[in-house]
């Protein structure tokens, strides 16, 4: 869909308000502005845990959909009875961890390169991960009037979500890959990376001030529906085509003080995922319905039916896939080489998974001690 020159004028001029724009989505109530008295919309009923409310964080992304399913639908309050949901709905990944070390939220739905700096930034002390919930759903999707092969990106202007989140860090890499240098804290080099907020993404791509995006769903599909083309999928750079896109983590001292609350929310997010496997067309309902209930708008139809079959949920967090991407991270300088020793703790989910007669999953060596 090629820009005219005004367009093309305007696309410049919102290309350099998109740092901006950014902070403002974050900052006008969209994302860890979320209210303290908001809740699932699910009556809390019958015997409390050990904590009165739960505070839970995820994005409004469809690759988050055991949290847009599990939380809407009610499936993880049945699990906490009495103890109340109190959902909020952020920006990217890096605003969870905020959170989290805020002391605003309890546990939080995020992709493993927020997951990685957070622990590392606290020195192992703030967080672990104690559950996976979904693999692939990212695409990297452009203008195919501007970019028709890999090659053509070069020199082009693509967005991710936000400096270091985990799209970021999976682009850095394919640039890299490439032969290409981009200065990872500017996004400046051979191709021009701009963090936007996935909300104002599709406008970005109408206007022409970025060619392309590497996003998770439903923000890939919502650039299809305006006439951008998938150059790749990122489940076809992966062996076997499985990565971990979101895990599941929590604050430790949560972890400590409430471990039935712990256990009982992932006892809701495996039964949640279980539904969500066994009726794919009522869950991508589900999970649209519930896009619709935390941001206003639900996504067309066409938008769902495209996004959906890509995204997989499951339990497991496919702890190997962590420290490849956890290497790309390095490797871009955004972060120092880890020590993720200790980020895991999938002893609650383990013990949840064995109750509901299911397979035990991995940490690949990372566990806690």
């Amino acid at each position: 869909m090629p820009a005219s020159r005004t367009s093309l004028r305007r696309g410049l001029a919102a290309a350099a308000a998109l740092p901006l724009l950014a902070v403002a989505a974050t900052a006008c109530g969209y994302g860890s502005q979320a209210k303290d008295d908001r809740t699932s919309g699910v009556a809390a009923v019958g015997r409390k845990l050990s904590a009165d409310t739960v505070r839970i964080g995820y994005l409004p992304n469809l690759t988050h959909a055991t949290a847009l399913v599990g939380v809407r639908q009610g499936l993880i309050q049945r699990e906490l009875g009495g103890t109340a949901i109190k959902p909020q709905v952020l920006n990217a990944g890096p605003s969870v961890i905020e959170a989290l070390n805020g002391g605003s939220l309890d546990i939080g739905f995020i992709g493993p390169s927020p997951a990685v700096n957070g622990y590392v930034k606290s020195q192992g002390r703030n967080l672990r991960i104690i559950s996976g919930s979904a693999s692939g759903g990212v695409k990297f999707v452009v203008d195919p009037d501007r970019i028709k092969t890999p090659d053509d990106v070069r020199g082009k202007r693509i967005a991710t979500p936000q400096k270091g989140n985990t799209q970021d860090v999976a682009f850095l890499n394919w640039i890299a890959e490439k032969g290409w240098k981009v200065d990872a804290e500017s996004g400046r080099g051979d191709v021009s990376v701009v963090r936007a907020n996935a909300r104002i993404t599709p406008d970005a791509y109408r206007s022409g001030s970025v060619d392309g995006a590497w996003v998770p769903e439903p923000t890939a599909s919502k650039l299809v529906s305006e006439g951008a083309k998938v150059l790749l999928e990122e489940s076809a750079l992966w062996p076997g085509g499985k990565f971990v896109i979101t895990n599941v983590v929590v604050s430790q001292s949560f972890l400590k003080e409430h471990p039935d609350v712990v256990e009982a929310v992932l006892r809701g997010t495996v039964r949640t995922n279980a539904w969500i496997n066994a009726n794919p067309e009522k869950a991508g309902a589900a999970a649209n319905a519930a896009l619709k209930a935390e941001t206003g708008g639900e996504l067309p139809p066409e938008v769902v039916d495209r996004a959906w079959p890509g995204i997989r949920v499951m339990d497991d967090p496919l702890a190997a896939t962590l420290r490849t991407q956890s290497e790309w991270a390095v490797r871009a300088g955004l972060v120092d080489e880890p020590d993720l020793g200790g980020i895991y703790d999938l002893t609650p989910l383990n013990k949840v998974l064995r109750a509901e007669g299911r397979p035990q999953v991995s940490d690949a060596g990372l566990g806690s001690p």
